[in-house]
């Protein structure tokens, strides 16, 4: 009922409830995203899988996929709009843009409600752009904390951190140990809008405040970056490459080689290190206070552009595409969590699904990227461009935290 209600029970019931798309020849365009880092597991063999099983149970209706690396498709749906040729299905990274021009389908106009309702609600709460659902989650991650169990042992560590100060001093004790990077703090511009926020999270809030209105210069976000410059990167515990310059990438390598002792990560750096043999722990983020706290979540999404009509027919695939069979495969041949309640369920009950566990566990109450807000694309990269800044020696945290502020503020006025 939770779910159902923070879907909206009032929902159109047009498009819902179709059990045999209804247009004869008709073709849907899809673009998508590559989660393969191989021509063996590209997505291309996934989308190709479900394309052939819905083609053959809904006869002359084709589906057209292209796949494209994460490089290039949200530039490529980006030339298709402009260019008046958009796709009918995208599933890309972001999606408030496209809605704010009101060239989305709202989903209540696809899905059936099943379909809808099942999706886990904190997800589906992310894809509304004024409380109208336009972006449907089709892929979801978690991040946890990942230590090195040989390196903890053999620095005399315990277990893994329950607090900041339990942090710090198992990253004095490595550092002590001769470990090359006790805490790898990745603000690279890669991926820095991630750390950051759960770093954020982790101290108690986050880039916005609980009514949605961008809160970067917070006391509480100024104490945890003068905490991680105090007690870390000023300590030379963040290893030899400045955070600024460090990348995700790069970070998890290094955790790959047995060079790092613990980072935040998430579920594709499980098969990076057991390749390698690095045997690893995780825990969820601790929090300043010693309590847990919000971990960060990321889902990247699918919508449907109503350019070329075809909504009824878009409707029947997707809900095809949201079976609990589809999304367990997608999840498990990629590392990554199920969007919908049924299918996390499902894998939490399978034991081959145990590595897992441990994000699952934090995606129910998993804290997403503003990404309802179409200012988010400019607040994300002008993190990812200075947030560096704010633990650089002689730096004031707040600020680099006040002018990211300043920068969120203008950008949502322009919205």
């Amino acid at each position: 009922m939770a779910a159902l209600s923070a879907l909206g029970l009032m929902a159109t019931l047009a498009g819902c409830g179709v059990s045999e798309a209804s247009g004869a020849g008709v073709t849907l365009k899809l673009v998508a995203a590559d989660y393969g880092d191989s021509e063996a597991n590209s997505s291309r063999k996934y989308w190709d899988a479900v394309v052939k099983a819905y083609e053959k149970k809904t006869p002359g209706v084709t589906v057209d996929v292209s796949v494209y690396s994460w490089n290039d498709v949200d530039r490529k749906v980006k030339e298709l709009v402009a260019a008046g040729e958009a796709p009918d299905l995208a599933q890309i990274g972001t999606y408030a843009d496209y809605a704010s021009a009101e060239r989305l389908y709202e989903v209540d106009d696809l899905l059936s409600i099943p379909v809808q309702a099942g999706f886990l609600p904190q997800l589906a709460d992310a894809g509304k752009v004024r409380r109208v659902a336009y972006g449907m989650p089709f892929a979801a991650s978690t991040r946890v904390l990942f230590y090195n169990k040989k390196l903890f042992a053999q620095a005399g560590i315990d277990g893994a951190p329950r607090s900041w100060s339990e942090l710090a001093s198992d990253a004095e004790a490595l550092d002590e140990a001769g470990v090359e990077t006790p805490y790898a703090l990745p603000l690279g511009p890669e991926e820095a809008q991630a750390e950051t926020m759960q770093w954020l999270l982790s101290g108690g809030a986050g880039y916005t405040d609980n009514v949605g209105t961008y809160r970067l210069d917070s006391d509480e976000n100024v104490r945890t970056f003068t905490w991680l410059k105090d007690k870390l990167v000023d300590k030379g515990l963040t290893g030899p490459t400045a955070p600024a310059e460090l990348n995700r990438a790069d970070a998890f390598a290094a955790f790959a080689r047995g060079e790092v002792g613990m980072l935040n990560g998430h579920p594709t750096l499980m098969r990076m290190a057991a390749d390698r043999g690095v045997e690893y722990g995780t825990a969820a983020m601790p929090g300043f206070d010693g309590r847990e706290h919000a971990t960060m979540g990321v889902a990247d999404w699918m919508m449907a552009f109503k350019q070329n009509g075809h909504r009824d027919e878009i409707g029947d695939f997707l809900d095809f595409v949201y079976s609990d069979e589809n999304v367990l495969d997608f999840s498990r041949e990629y590392d990554l969590l199920p969007v919908t309640a049924s299918a996390s369920e499902a894998m939490a009950a399978e034991k081959d699904d145990a590595d897992l566990a441990p994000f699952l566990d934090e995606l129910p109450d998993a804290r997403l990227y503003p990404v309802g807000k179409t200012s988010w694309a400019d607040v994300s990269a002008a993190v990812k461009e200075q947030i560096g800044r704010a633990v650089r020696p002689g730096a004031e945290p707040g600020a680099v935290l006040e002018q990211l502020q300043q920068t969120a503020t203008g950008a949502d006025r322009e919205e």
